[in-house]
């Protein structure tokens, strides 16, 4: 029983651990209260915070501290953000629920050494201004997605170029429309 509350202890010296203890405490606690309460306090531990960022319930994230959020932004029920490699957030985002965002991944290219002792890869992820991101979208790291992009629930983001206010969709994702108004005679 001691050991359990030196751990506690030792986690609320940390930064990080604090963070972690908060987040455990207040991340399902329902309702606009609970919104209310992720807004004031959470945001204080990202790299940078816009205004008016709505946290609704179970979202967790790794690496706080080198996320980036923009203005009226909305995390989804049940996000999952791994910013170890960098995320950046623009203004109006909105992450439907059950959205992973992933900036680090495993190495694996040395076949001779177990891929738990390769070490990682960090690549910062960029989500543009304007953008919604279906439930359930997962994002590998290295995407850009530009500016007015609307992703369908269920899809993956690899890494690859997306041109800005592109409807996509899809496993891995690809342009399946554009939200651009067509131009008359064209």
């Amino acid at each position: 029983m001691f050991g359990i509350i030196k751990r506690i202890i030792w986690d609320l010296m940390d930064p990080t651990g604090r963070f972690n203890v908060y987040c455990a405490i207040v991340r399902n606690y329902p309702g606009t209260a609970g919104q209310m309460i992720r807004a004031r306090f959470i945001p204080r531990y990202f790299a940078e915070a816009g205004q008016n960022i709505i946290i609704h319930e179970g979202v967790r994230f790794r690496t706080v501290h080198r996320l980036k959020v923009g203005n009226d932004c909305q995390l989804g029920v049940e996000n999952f953000l791994q910013a170890g490699g960098g995320i950046t957030l623009g203004d109006r985002v909105m992450l439907g629920p059950g959205v992973k965002i992933w900036s680090v991944n495993h190495n694996f290219d040395d076949l001779d050494t177990p891929i738990n002792q390769q070490g990682f890869k960090e690549d910062e992820v960029f989500i543009g201004d304007g953008c919604w991101l279906g439930a359930n979208v997962f994002v590998f790291p290295g995407v850009h997605l530009p500016e007015g992009c609307v992703v369908s629930a269920g899809s993956v983001l690899a890494k690859k170029r997306y041109p800005p206010y592109s409807i996509l969709g899809g496993y891995p994702a690809r342009v399946i429309g554009n939200r651009r108004p067509k131009e008359d005679g064209v």
